[in-house]
């Protein structure tokens, strides 16, 4: 624990004027940021005594080693760069919000040539239009399906488009008239955009006016006594109607409106947010949060409305923001909040009318989500909290287990032999911290010796960046002095799982010892009888099936079998689909493809001269001459037989295309060997 007196800066050294401050600790890395219209005040309000600063604060100031500040100009400025840093070093000490479950947006995608609708979650993506969050991926299904009947929009994937094309028949859709079908041409990229626009506008909750540009339409078409395409008009505006009905007006005065809500006690807090468009109520989400420093509903508010609109721009960002209570000072943000939406927005507090009434409908709705969130966190971590206890007493480890690291070998027939590193933080998983390794030692099917390469590796860069700080890693794969973020292997487990009985135990902690490690249990899981196995022990320990303690286990081997298993599946899908080009060095990727899409197919290429490859941007002289080397030493692929035809196909269709590894989905991988970088095996 650190005095702060040993790091307040000098008296005059902090200047008074706009900036964000960042305490670090003894290792360097970033533990809170925050920003102030003036640093000289702020960081003076932290170093007074400490009986007088609220108990979070005081661990805080303990804990940090050291402050800097950067000044900026405007007020403005520092809360952008304290969202900034916030995001990018992730401290301990702030307030981060962490949605309660991952919802689903109705998604057009507008950078396409053909537009097309459908669910997504996840990170929003530049050039599509999204609408929600709503609470439920079928509430968008319902709704999409009423309204295809009116906007006959693309739904399909690229797969089933370019299969339709290629066909020339449309899919079910299309046959039904829910879709415009554009594969087969029935309409022409303009005109199916106009459809997609037209989609978009309604969805935004511009409603009324094409309602009324239909009824027109329809009492025209009974004038002239065109009663089927009346009718179908009828039908069409009662499509819409029910999917206006799904969301009850809640504002009568067609209000586009974010309601922001607050629920909090002394220890979380728990932010609740409706989307009202056009008067009704669009989406819904909910956030959760560790009051890990004092802080008012205000401030909570500003953190909230910085994860809301952090990313957005434009329209995504409504005329009004209605919340609890203001920020301080509320002129900044508000002017930050106009800067991204490009116009006006107004932040402030319902007073009266049916906005307060749905303000505390919101709120109600923020103070259920805290107290489900309690009643769930203290289940869990009841159950957590006497699972590790159940795995400290069954491996008579003097504390409980807080990080444990489980590793697993995965191999197709001896080839593609991989291993997977999971790790579980307080019972938890923690997929940031996940590696995976490229077995390199030796070739073959040896799960022993691959264990003991991929613990010798772990953990001999883990005693080499301790070795070279003192405790923390520096540099490009630890802690850096730059920007304090933790990296790679900076932490250390207190219990390592390894996938396997007696045999892939002892080459764990043969390795470990090799190393000169002894603070570091290690257990295996054996799958046949579920058995815990123990170093130099001929018997193993048998957790009741009951056990709390040996589902954490069982959640930990089968994740990291899981990893491991994944890695190697896309491994040897990257070496079925391997082209010719995969053999030319320093041909990367991107280049592969540029390559194919000027040439299109390798066929061509393997005639093309090296003037016509030099002539793509990015492909010098030297790497073309590699590029017709490689080629012509090449074997070309037979030709493609047609089974059902029994026809010769022709060798464009066929050649072989540089292929592309599937990403593992959320997670970072990164090998274990001094040489290897993040998210690239070599």
């Amino acid at each position: 624990m650190a005095d702060p007196s040993s790091y307040r800066p000098g008296p005059g050294s902090i200047p008074d004027s706009p900036g964000v401050y960042r305490f670090r600790d003894e290792h360097r890395r970033v533990i809170y940021v925050g920003k102030a219209k003036s640093l000289r005040q702020r960081l003076a309000s932290y170093f007074q005594d400490l009986a007088n600063l609220h108990p979070r604060t005081r661990t805080m100031v303990t804990t940090a080693a050291s402050v800097e500040w950067t000044v900026v100009s405007t007020e403005v400025e520092a809360l952008q760069l304290e969202y900034s840093w916030i995001k990018e070093y992730d401290p301990r000490f702030n307030v981060k919000y962490r949605d309660d479950k991952s919802y689903p947006y109705l998604a057009v995608t507008m950078n396409e040539e053909f537009p097309r609708v459908q669910v997504m979650r996840g990170q929003k993506r530049k050039g599509v239009r999204y609408f929600g969050p709503y609470g439920h991926a079928w509430a968008i299904r319902d709704t999409v399906d009423l309204l295809l009947r009116v906007f006959p929009v693309r739904t399909c994937s690229a797969g089933v488009f370019k299969n339709a094309a290629r066909t020339g028949r449309p899919c079910l859709l299309g046959y039904i008239d829910k879709c415009s079908a554009p594969c087969v041409g029935r309409v022409t990229p303009e005109e199916h955009r106009e459809l997609a626009d037209e989609f978009c506008d309604f969805m935004a909750g511009r409603t009324g006016t094409y309602i009324r540009r239909l009824e027109q339409r329809m009492t025209d078409a009974a004038e002239e006594m065109e009663y089927e395409r009346a009718a179908r008009l009828r039908d069409d505006i009662e499509a819409l109607r029910k999917a206006m009905e799904k969301s009850a007006v809640v504002l009568a005065d067609a209000t586009d409106a974010d309601l922001v809500a607050v629920a909090e006690d002394e220890l979380e807090a728990a932010v609740q947010i409706f989307h009202v468009r056009g008067g009704r109520v669009r989406g819904q989400r909910g956030w959760v949060t560790d009051k890990v420093e004092e802080i008012t509903t205000g401030a909570l508010v500003e953190h909230a409305l910085q994860q809301l609109y952090g990313e957005e721009k434009g329209d995504a960002v409504p005329k009004e923001v209605l919340v609890p209570a203001l920020p301080d000072p509320v002129e900044t943000v508000q002017e930050w909040l106009t800067e991204r939406r490009g116009a006006n927005v107004s932040l402030r507090i319902p007073q009266r009318g049916d906005k307060k009434a749905l303000m505390e409908t919101v709120a109600r709705n923020a103070q259920q989500a805290l107290i489900l969130h309690k009643t769930k966190r203290a289940s869990d971590l009841t159950t957590r909290s006497r699972a590790l206890e159940e795995i400290a007493q069954a491996l008579d480890l003097e504390s409980a287990p807080l990080r444990i690291e489980c590793y697993d070998i995965s191999h197709f027939q001896g080839d593609d032999v991989v291993a997977s590193m999971v790790v579980f933080e307080d019972g938890l998983q923690r997929k940031s911290e996940y590696r995976r390794f490229q077995i390199k030692g030796f070739e073959g099917q040896d799960d022993v010796r691959s264990m003991h390469e991929v613990i010798t590796r772990r953990f001999r860069r883990y005693l080499a960046e301790k070795e070279r700080t003192g405790e923390w890693a520096d540099g490009e794969d630890g802690l850096t002095d730059e920007d304090g973020r933790p990296r790679r292997f900076a932490y250390p487990p207190q219990l390592v799982v390894v996938d396997g009985g007696q045999p892939q135990v002892a080459a764990a902690k043969r390795a470990l010892d090799e190393l000169g490690i002894d603070d570091i249990a290690v257990c295996g899981l054996a799958k046949r009888l579920e058995e815990v196995w123990l170093p130099d022990d001929d018997d193993p320990v048998v957790l009741p099936r009951t056990s709390e303690g040996l589902y954490l286990l069982q959640r930990v081997r089968d994740e990291a079998h899981r990893f491991a298993i994944t890695y190697q599946r896309a491994k040897r899908a990257k070496r079925f689909r391997a082209g010719p080009l995969d053999d030319v060095p320093g041909l990367g990727d991107a280049r592969k493809q540029a390559l194919i899409k000027h040439f299109g197919s390798v066929k061509r290429l393997r005639s093309a001269t090296i003037d016509q490859i030099c002539e793509i941007p990015g492909i010098g002289r030297k790497t073309a001459e590699t590029i017709v080397a490689a080629l012509a030493g090449a074997t070309p692929a037979g030709p493609a037989v047609n089974t059902a035809t029994g026809e010769i196909m022709e060798e464009d269709e066929h050649d072989g295309t540089p292929g592309t590894t599937p990403d593992t989905p959320g997670e970072p991988v990164t090998a274990g060997a001094p040489d290897e970088r993040r998210g690239q095996e070599r």
